[in-house]
């Protein structure tokens, strides 16, 4: 069974030496984290509110700022890269994350 949660937050960021990426820019990204396991006593996997709860805390690190404050090359693969071992920490479940830049190009971390 699988549980997942969407959140959103916006940055500004830059890739070194990059062609069209090389100046600074912003993006609204989409996060989308899904976690699989089974029910737990026969209620659930995890509560809804805790998961997002933690998806909110890692992402909030990001959230309108600078994300080359952060990483030194701040592609959409890096950024997924540190979502996922960040929320690693968080769940003892096979984890999921797709981030989106903007609309129609995401990247994905999965475990399953």
């Amino acid at each position: 069974m699988r549980l997942g949660v969407v959140e959103y937050f916006d940055s500004a960021h830059y890739l070194p030496q990059h062609d069209s990426c090389g100046r600074m820019h912003g993006h609204t990204y989409k996060v989308e984290v899904v976690i699989e396991g089974e029910k737990k006593e026969d209620k659930m996997i995890m509560d809804f509110h805790e998961v997002k709860m933690k998806v909110r805390t890692v992402i909030a690190e990001l959230d309108h700022r600078s994300i080359n404050e952060i990483l030194d090359y701040p592609s959409a693969e890096n950024i997924t890269e540190y979502i996922f071992r960040k929320l690693k920490k968080e769940f003892d479940y096979p984890l999921r994350v797709r981030v989106w830049e903007g609309k129609g190009k995401w990247i994905e971390i999965s475990e399953y």
